[in-house]
């Protein structure tokens, strides 16, 4: 059995510990419509002001009310990924293991992809690498909004509020703000390092709910 997920912009915490859990079986979702203030296009890293959201801009296109996900551009004009890139550096360059992942992270933030689902699914796949975790990936083939399960395609909304059962492990600026919560990977991978896949292993994904 595979669990059913959105392809998330480098995912947090929760989202990657539901990929581990079903040991890298995975149906992304790739039919609904691109929402905005969602994790679709946005990742949420930790930096010595707090919590900061990093969002990927798109292209909206005049025409369409609703655009497919699967068919979002990402706009570049902007230069975001290496402003991402840089507030990725600022927070984490004195982290325990940022210079172990520097070099390949780089390469992702400097490749210009032609979608969003492309950006989405090399990120999530960069940290499957890490965790020696092998994903074995399908697509949705429609929408459908019934849900079972093994349904978890609400860990892509931002604004829910989740419980959980995961324990704190230390970052970098948690003696200046305290623990930050379901940061995205980034945070978890250059604090923790090797140790990030069972830490990922001791979160009881029955428990996350929504409240």
């Amino acid at each position: 059995m595979s669990c059913l997920l959105h392809p998330t912009y480098f995912p947090n915490v929760f989202h990657f510990a539901v990929i581990q859990a079903y040991n890298g079986h995975v149906t992304w979702e790739v039919h609904d419509h691109f929402q905005k203030q969602t994790f679709r296009n946005r990742c949420e890293i930790c930096s010595d002001s707090g919590k900061l959201k990093l969002s990927a801009p798109i292209i909206h296109k005049k025409k369409q009310e609703h655009q497919k996900f699967s068919e979002v551009e990402l706009e570049y004009k902007t230069l975001w990924n290496r402003i991402h890139w840089k507030s990725i550096t600022t927070a984490y360059r004195s982290s325990p293991y940022f210079e172990f992942y520097e070099d390949e992270l780089t390469l992702l933030f400097e490749k210009k992809y032609n979608s969003l689902l492309e950006l989405n699914l090399d990120s999530i796949r960069y940290f499957a690498k890490q965790l020696n975790l092998q994903l074995t990936e399908a697509y949705s083939e429609r929408f459908n909004l019934e849900s079972d399960d093994n349904d978890f395609r609400f860990l892509v909304n931002a604004k829910y509020k989740l419980r959980f059962t995961a324990p704190q492990y230390t970052q970098v600026f948690g003696d200046r703000h305290g623990f930050i919560e379901n940061a995205s990977m980034l945070d978890l991978l250059f604090n923790l390092g090797p140790n990030a896949e069972d830490y990922l292993s001791q979160i009881d994904i029955k428990a996350l709910k929504i409240g």
